[in-house]
């Protein structure tokens, strides 16, 4: 039979009983429970412990030590459930232990994935360039249901959404100088399949943003293209090297006009 004997607030972390027993041979330190374990088991001197209080006394740790790990990891930023329990599992608790932790994250409002998703969106709105796929994505991958993505998606209207992709279109075609406007108006497109952006949102936003170029500016973008295909293809002579530098010029977006004025001038220049 063992016995409560005495019970004594820890030295170092006051939230934490020292609990100290009598198994027939005299009083001796038994063990260490928290505060919330102490109450829920109502630990107290003079209290009978037997094999399964014991157990049941471990397992209450465990899940005390788990809901502790878990509030560490949810102090830096809001958290999903999914990325809770993938912690929890990183650091090895078992299946039993999360699940009771999670429901007592619950209780208490700790997590909430709708919530979450809600926050998500809206931050990514306020403070990133991503369009509505990526985003929705990301939900996806924190363990987010479809159903709770879909509603926090809502926030992201079509107007928001386009003002985004002309303000980024509109970066690329500051950014772009060197390229002709067609390939700058590519460029931007590309960007914005990769950020995120619907087909829908993509063409409105292209036509909303004007990418064409100085005359002088685009011919000397060409020329800079230029002297780089021509030395591509020195090895070629006559109809074969003009061709093929017409069709890699022709490629990157520049006018055809501009492309024969360019050949004719280096012609001159041989």
């Amino acid at each position: 039979m063992t016995v409560i004997t005495k019970i004594t607030v820890g030295k170092k972390n006051k939230s934490r009983y020292n609990i100290f027993i009598d198994q027939g041979n005299g009083e001796e330190y038994g063990f260490s429970v928290s505060e919330d374990v102490l109450i829920k088991l109502d630990l107290k001197k003079g209290k009978v412990i037997d094999q399964m209080d014991a157990m049941e006394i471990a397992y209450q740790e465990d899940i005390q030590k788990g809901f502790n790990t878990a509030l560490n990891f949810l102090s830096f930023r809001m958290r999903s459930e999914y990325e809770v329990k993938s912690h929890l599992q990183e650091k090895d608790y078992g299946n039993d232990i999360i699940k009771e932790v999670i429901h007592k994250l619950y209780q208490l409002n700790y997590i909430n994935d709708e919530e979450f998703a809600m926050a998500f969106v809206s931050t990514k709105i306020n403070g990133a360039d991503k369009g509505p796929v990526v985003i929705a994505q990301e939900l996806k991958l924190k363990g987010i249901e479809e159903s709770l993505i879909q509603k926090a998606m809502l926030q992201y209207t079509d107007e928001k959404q386009l003002s985004h992709a002309i303000k980024l279109a509109e970066k690329m075609a500051g950014t772009s100088k060197n390229r002709s406007a067609v390939e700058m108006k590519r460029k931007a497109e590309q960007t914005l399949i990769r950020k995120g952006y619907t087909s829908f949102i993509i063409e409105e936003a292209l036509r909303e943003v004007d990418f064409s170029q100085e005359e002088e500016a685009e011919w000397d973008s060409l020329r800079s293209h230029g002297d780089k295909v021509v030395r591509r293809y020195s090895k070629y002579e006559g109809y074969e090297f003009k061709q093929k530098v017409k069709s890699a010029l022709y490629r990157k977006g520049f006018p055809l006009e501009l492309i024969e004025r360019y050949l004719e001038e280096i012609q001159q220049e041989e």
